[in-house]
């Protein structure tokens, strides 16, 4: 079952069970692979797993930053509401690596590219986007390779 049925099934049960949240949060997914569909129309082709996870991945950060900014606002409420919908839209991303997990898939990446200085970088955090998409939060991952290529 790929990714666009699960998220089907998952909106039917939700709007049987009446779970008003999680089918707001489950029609947003699908809006958005649609909106990307469109967008990829021209090219004769349609939205794959890897590019749900990417615009998954891209929804949760989001939510994220939202709320952030209802926290800092004195928004409690809001932020949330935000974070019941990241809780919704992570039960559909890979699952996160533990540090061993990242550790050698960095140093796989590393190995593989044959980086040896800061300069491969982009090449190993290239592997590494391809290997892991939503399973890294690269934004920790790219500090930790420079350090190694250092």
């Amino acid at each position: 079952m790929d990714l666009r049925e699960k998220l089907n099934a998952a909106l039917k049960d939700a709007m049987r069970d009446k779970d008003q949240r999680r089918v707001g949060t489950l029609r947003l997914i699908n809006a958005a692979l649609k909106d990307q569909d469109i967008a990829l129309r021209a090219e004769g082709r349609s939205v794959g797993d890897a590019e749900a996870t990417a615009i998954l991945s891209k929804m949760v950060k989001q939510r994220q930053e939202s709320a952030r900014a209802y926290e800092e606002a004195g928004r409690l409420e809001l932020a949330e509401q935000e974070r019941a919908e990241i809780e919704i839209v992570e039960e559909y991303l890979p699952r996160k690596l533990t540090e061993k997990q990242v550790d050698a898939a960095v140093a796989a990446a590393i190995a593989e590219t044959g980086a040896s200085s800061v300069r491969d970088m982009g090449k190993v955090m290239g592997v590494l986007k391809a290997r892991h998409p939503g399973q890294i939060d690269f934004g920790r991952v790219g500090p930790m390779v420079k350090e190694r290529l250092a």
